[in-house]
């Protein structure tokens, strides 16, 4: 069967689809070339840059599989795909310690100015009386999100001596040394929060959300642009409502969002949470084999 793979995928994970007998067309195409390119193929694989909305399911006359390399599938219409009989799989875990160590380098950067000053030191300044931070240790981190990235966050914060608050619309039983506690609660006693929640409808940290927060806290966002309101956002900063902020994923991709992503008291990064050779190879792989199996039930 014919596949179309339009953000890339690992050799590993393009070997396993062509040793089962499939072809393999690795080309990234715009919305619109991509609904007069679709009724060719048999299965889609696509990862956050591209979009996979009604009118591609429909254009797609032979599409028995929608697959997105990478946990969330907000960017495919998954539920329309499913009521016309289209499986719509993903690799929900198979970044997360990727994305969870990106999580505690923002941490890090903000706590220690690394972000500032490896701009400064370019420009020829030695800022060093300028650049005073805090250790984590000790300090209280609060996890939005216990799923399996909140957990293998907590897990390294607890290692580096940090107190872990959780909290979770579920309610995720987990052995670590952990406090679950309201978002209100976590918001107001953390140092450094931490978003690992899915896509929403409205924005979980907006201007009442992030008046809670300590003025010496840090928001650290590498879950889903949207999940933070950026103006919002902007403005606390500015106003001195929070310390900081590290910023993986933002409203718009690519954002254009300048001033935000330039404010000095932001550590920002362009959505490279999976983008580890370790998690490309597992994402890779494992969508790959989901794909071949699925293919065989078609």
């Amino acid at each position: 069967m014919k596949i179309l793979i339009t953000d890339g995928i690992s050799e590993d994970g393009r070997k396993i689809l062509e040793h089962a007998g499939h072809e393999c067309v690795i080309e990234h195409f715009e919305p619109e070339a991509l609904i007069q390119k679709i009724p060719a193929f048999d299965a889609i694989l696509v990862r956050s840059a591209t979009k996979v909305p009604k009118d591609v399911i429909d254009a797609g006359k032979n599409l028995k599989v929608i697959a997105r390399g990478g946990a969330g599938i907000d960017n495919i219409d998954h539920a329309y795909a499913k009521s016309q009989g289209i499986p719509v799989l993903n690799t929900p875990g198979a970044n997360s310690a990727s994305v969870a160590e990106l999580a505690l380098a923002h941490i890090f950067a903000l706590s220690r100015f690394i972000h500032l000053a490896n701009i400064t030191m370019r420009e020829g300044k030695w800022e060093k009386k300028k650049y005073k931070g805090i250790e984590v240790n000790g300090r209280i981190l609060g996890i939005v999100g216990c799923g399996k990235i909140g957990r293998l966050l907590a897990e390294k914060a607890i290692a580096l001596g940090m107190k872990v608050l959780v909290y979770d619309v579920v309610d995720v039983e987990t052995k670590l040394p952990v406090t679950k506690v309201s978002l209100d609660e976590l918001l107001e006693k953390s140092d450094f929060v931490s978003l690992h929640v899915p896509k929403m409808d409205k924005p979980l940290i907006d201007a009442p959300a992030l008046k809670k927060m300590k003025k010496t806290a840090y928001l650290i966002n590498c879950s889903r642009g949207g999940v933070v309101d950026e103006k919002a956002l902007l403005n606390a900063l500015n106003a001195g409502e929070i310390a900081g902020a590290g910023l993986d994923v933002y409203e718009e991709e690519p954002t254009q969002n300048l001033e935000l992503v330039s404010h000095p008291k932001v550590s920002a990064t362009p959505h490279i949470g999976a983008s580890t050779v370790e998690a490309q190879d597992r994402v890779g792989i494992e969508i790959a084999t989901k794909i071949v199996e699925a293919l065989k039930k078609s």
